[in-house]
């Protein structure tokens, strides 16, 4: 188990990360090489910017995992936070239990029939 998580570098640091160049380690930060922000591509470019990207499913958790801590520094950590990071926690759940629940909430609707 230990040579599998090895081979594909999870619970290390990424490659591109130089303590010497970038100081402390942030989960939050992307060490690789800069790239051109989603919002700025154009049309045309778009197909040659998805074929850049890497869709490992690696990759895909760095990702999620790099989102997850932006959203903790956002709205978490702070030392006077407020209740915006409790209400997306709320608003996930209730939304999450809304569509869990959709069918049989839909089957107890009143109908008027003739």
């Amino acid at each position: 188990m230990n040579a599998l998580l090895e081979k594909y570098g999870i619970g290390h640091y990424p490659k591109e990360y130089n303590p010497k160049i970038h100081g402390v380690y942030d989960p939050a930060r992307y060490y690789g090489k800069p790239d051109i922000p989603l919002s700025e591509v154009k049309l045309q470019e778009l197909p040659s910017w998805l074929m850049r990207r890497n869709k490992s499913p690696l990759a895909i958790g760095r990702c999620v995992g790099r989102g997850y801590w932006r959203w903790m520094h956002s709205y978490i950590f702070p030392r006077k936070a407020g209740l915006p990071g409790l209400l997306h926690i709320v608003g996930t759940i209730m939304a999450i239990s809304f569509y869990i629940n959709s069918d049989k909430v839909y089957k107890h609707r009143y109908f008027k029939h003739h």
